[in-house]
């Protein structure tokens, strides 16, 4: 790996293997890096022709957020059909887990593991929720202009084109990734 600072605005890092170069990076003092970054973003335009929304984080361009980036959490459902969503999704999980139960009854396969298997029905029960909502809607239907969200940048701008964005955000560590919303 040689890197080169010589100059401070400019670094160029590349990975060689021989004489071949393998990678080649490098990063000015006025292209700042997105990809990765965190944003509250306000949404300008919901598109239902692409099932998404232009938001403006802060970039030069608005960002592009498809509509299976954007967590269930911000859909604005009414109070009624959320409640309505969320016992569907309950229901229909706690029917799997009974058959599953049964199955290993059955199979005599009954583990002791018994807060591994509430937390993979809640896990199930999140995973549900997400599906049913995007299932029974629109963007258009729950995505509002001027809607503020959390938002984190995928790839950067690229010619015309406006960042990819997503509001299920991940924080990478040395040892481990944080994933909060996600089951």
């Amino acid at each position: 790996m040689l890197i080169d600072a010589t100059h401070a605005e400019e670094t160029r890092v590349v990975v060689v293997d021989g004489n071949k170069v393998e990678e080649f990076d490098f990063e000015t003092v006025n292209k700042r890096q997105l990809a990765g970054n965190i944003y509250l973003a306000k949404v300008t335009r919901v598109e239902p022709s692409l099932q998404a929304a232009f938001v403006d984080y802060g970039g030069n361009r608005h960002g592009f957020l498809a509509f299976s980036e954007i967590h269930p959490d911000y859909y604005q459902i009414p109070k009624e059909d959320r409640e309505a969503l969320l016992a569907e999704a309950d229901e229909e999980v706690a029917e799997e887990s009974e058959d599953g139960e049964e199955e290993e009854e059955a199979t005599g396969a009954a583990e002791n593991g018994g807060d591994d298997e509430a937390d993979d029905v809640e896990e199930r029960k999140k995973a549900r929720r997400t599906a049913l909502f995007q299932r029974k809607y629109k963007i258009q239907e729950v995505i509002r202009r001027r809607q503020v969200m959390l938002i984190q940048v995928v790839k950067e701008e690229r010619g015309n084109k406006g960042a990819a964005l997503t509001t299920y955000l991940s924080l990478a560590g040395r040892y481990c990734v944080l994933m909060p919303n996600t089951s």
